[in-house]
Formats: C-alpha cells, sequence, structure tokens
C-alpha cells in the first residue's frame, strides 16, 4: 500500500516536488495506461488542497471517426462530461492550442464546459508526446482564483513524466 501525504506546511512548490517524485515512484515500470492514470488522478486528489476534481481526458478518435476529441479518462470528483471536441471549454481549448490553461473564473471564460456546478477555478495541462496531445491533465477547484502559476509549472512537470507512461 503507499501512503502519500504532504506535509501541511510544505509550499506549493515542495507539494509539487513531492507529487512528482511519487508520481514517478508509481508509474515507472508500468507499461498500463489506464492504470497510471488511476493512481496518478488519486494522487492528484491526495495531495493538492482544494479540488473538487482531478483526472484526465484522453485524446481518441470521435464517435464518427472522422476526427479527434477528448474522452474521459481516470478521475476523482463527480460524475464528468464524456466527451469533449478540441477547441470547446477549458479542456479543449488546452488539447488545441497544446498550451495550459489557467482560468480564475471559469464563468468568464468563453465557451466552459460545466461539468460540475460547484467549479469555479480551473488548470489543464496537456500532455504531449512527439509534439502531440496525447491527453490533458484536468483539475477543478470550488474556489476562485484557486490555481497559480507554480500550478501550472509543477502540472506542467508532471505532465512531462507522463508523456511515455500514458
Amino acid at each position: 500500500m503507499y501512503d502519500f501525504k504532504p506535509d501541511p506546511a510544505s509550499d506549493a512548490g515542495e507539494i509539487h516536488r513531492q507529487l512528482l517524485g511519487a508520481a514517478d515512484a508509481l508509474t515507472s515500470g508500468e507499461p498500463d495506461a489506464i492504470a497510471n492514470m488511476a493512481n496518478v488522478a488519486a494522487l492528484l486528489w491526495e495531495l493538492l488542497p482544494d479540488l473538487n476534481w482531478a483526472g484526465f481526458y484522453r485524446v481518441a478518435p470521435d464517435k464518427n471517426g472522422a476526427g479527434r476529441e477528448l474522452v474521459l479518462g481516470p478521475f476523482v470528483g463527480r460524475p464528468a462530461c464524456i466527451r469533449i471536441p478540441f477547441g470547446k471549454g477549458v479542456c479543449g481549448t488546452a488539447a488545441e492550442s497544446r498550451a495550459a490553461q489557467l482560468v480564475e473564473d471559469v464563468h468568464a471564460f468563453p465557451g466552459h464546459i460545466a461539468c460540475d456546478a460547484a467549479s469555479r477555478s480551473e488548470l489543464v495541462v496537456p500532455v504531449l508526446r512527439n509534439g502531440e496531445v496525447i491527453a490533458v491533465i484536468d483539475l477543478d477547484s470550488p474556489s476562485p482564483a484557486r490555481f497559480t502559476p507554480d500550478d501550472a509549472e509543477g502540472i506542467t512537470a508532471l505532465a512531462e513524466l507522463l508523456s511515455t507512461r500514458i
């Protein structure tokens, strides 16, 4: 059994270092992408305070086979939207732009998709492999402006680690 709990006195940088180390330990040598995403979603939930959703959307063919879209992956939180087109909402914008989206107020984000009405802020970071988006890491909080540039940097480092493990 694994028990990853941050020291309550840790600053955000230290928590992200602990998160990266724990994710490395859990995913190193494990070839199953779903298992790795599930464990990392649980780590995000355990280590990052003030979240109401933490998980992944995977890139997959759309229902018609004509293009690609984001499909719900392993997560912790309330039931979520299953399919998100590229360019739609915060997750689709991150996937299309290949850039992290740090949103202080989701209600001010044009085209925000409200999967959980309690969410007030969001951080979405694309996972890239060979320059292509393969998934996004999605974090939601019930608090406005919960996420900082330090969080975006920490989750981007996590996405880089996971790029060959999911």
